[in-house]
């Protein structure tokens, strides 16, 4: 374990010359404090002391991109914003192969240091022992795909709406509605997960009821992922009620939850894992501040979700449409030998962005879900969902929304409700 260093990459924004910035990063968060301390031998510092791999500047700006950083002394107005990409390594002995110390270690103590006005966690290169640590993902991809009974596409699917108030009957009607559309996946909202008004052990029973009533008639199971948000402990009485009524996912708010309550899951669970990232904007909205999907989705990989939610083109909030195929060429690439994760494209999707994900994806493997899209199609749910099979049909075919239309009534009225693309 001596030799093994885990790599962090870094975006940095400082005041100061950013080789001094880098060093104060690399003692803060491992041997060092503001003053040498008894103990902190050479030795020592070599042996668990971080390390500045390697540092590329980017230029600089005039006016710092966070507040309340320190910048040396210097006449008034002199100061420019260094900024410059960071690659740290931390030795593994400091930590060992712990996802909660792994974080506290490279996105911890350092974001509040005075020297930054700007500090962003871009990716990781995790060693082996991580893998040898954490089973990860269950069933991942191809898992997801025998469960849901589908191949060479995406899994079209939806949420649940109103995300609150519907009794568990009240749910289980709209349910038979999505899985008589048709619908590979239908979850539940992050909000729904067991509230007075409809506790989960009363929503599984009813909704599982009509999943597998329709199994029977069709032949083809609906995958539908209950929120099982929870403590530690209700998390995991929650997954069996699932796994007893034949329910074939559940889904967990990660952040919420945390990576060891989600690990602790993963060594329970007999069901594919939905990931939903709510909360995610607070920690990636401003570019120099928080961390990239690039390293946070890999942290969720070890946990073991087998989903993970990335937003999608031409979604209803904030996130460029760059950023959105960057996160989800991040879930598919492979990570430690294997760890395989679906990503789920999601946030006012329809029919209309399928051609564009798919060039720019290149790739069906992910989870394709649309709300409004869907339900809110002008011919119905059932035709909602043929909408959005017709979309992914162009995709994979190469022709235009607008030629597939022509002879895809669907296509063509979706069209006309939500925009030509």
């Amino acid at each position: 374990m001596v030799d093994k260093r885990i790599l962090a990459t870094y975006q940095i924004e400082t005041p100061h010359p950013v080789e001094y910035a880098a060093t104060v990063m690399a003692g803060e968060q491992s041997t060092g404090t503001f003053i040498r301390v008894p103990g902190e031998t050479e030795a020592l510092k070599e042996r668990f002391g971080a390390r500045v791999e390697e540092i590329r500047e980017l230029g600089s700006v005039e006016t710092p991109t966070l507040p309340h950083s320190k910048p040396p002394r210097a006449p008034a107005g002199s100061h420019r914003y260094r900024r410059a990409r960071v690659v740290l390594s931390f030795p593994l002995e400091n930590m060992g192969p712990s996802l909660p110390n792994l974080l506290s270690t490279v996105a911890g103590n350092l974001y509040e240091l005075r020297e930054f006005s700007g500090l962003r966690l871009m990716d990781l290169d995790l060693p082996q022992a991580f893998a040898e640590a954490y089973p990860g993902p269950q069933f991942g991809i191809e898992g997801t795909r025998r469960l849901a009974g589908v191949r060479n596409r995406p899994v079209i699917g939806t949420i649940v709406k109103p995300s609150v108030g519907l009794s568990p009957v009240e749910t289980a009607r709209v349910v038979q509605t999505l899985g008589e559309a048709g619908l590979d996946f239908v979850k539940d909202d992050e909000l729904m997960a067991n509230p007075p008004h409809s506790p989960l052990s009363r929503r599984v029973e009813a909704v599982m009821r009509v999943v597998n009533e329709l199994a029977e008639r069709t032949g083809k199971q609906l995958m539908y992922a209950f929120n099982i948000t929870d403590e530690i402990e209700n998390m995991l009485r929650h997954h069996d009620t699932v796994l007893k009524a034949g329910g074939t996912c559940v889904m967990v708010s990660v952040n919420s939850v945390g990576l060891p309550s989600v690990a602790h899951l993963r060594r329970h669970c007999q069901l594919p894992i939905h990931g939903h990232r709510n909360g995610w904007g607070a920690l990636t909205r401003c570019p120099f501040l928080g961390i990239e999907l690039t390293a946070y989705q890999k942290l969720w990989r070890l946990a073991g979700v087998d989903h993970l939610h990335t937003n999608g083109l031409r979604n209803k909030f904030w996130e460029p449409d760059a950023s959105v195929i960057q996160s989800a060429r991040a879930c598919l690439k492979p990570f430690l030998g294997g760890y395989q994760i679906m990503p789920v494209l999601s946030s006012a999707q329809w029919a209309g962005q399928a051609p564009d994900t798919f060039r720019e994806l290149e790739s069906v493997d992910l989870m394709y879900v649309c709300g409004g899209g869907i339900i809110g199609h002008p011919g119905g749910i059932r035709a909602g969902v043929t909408s959005v099979l017709q979309g992914w049909e162009a995709a994979l075919t190469g022709k235009s929304l607008e030629e597939y239309a022509q002879d895809h009534e669907e296509l063509r009225q979706a069209i006309e409700m939500y925009g030509s693309s």
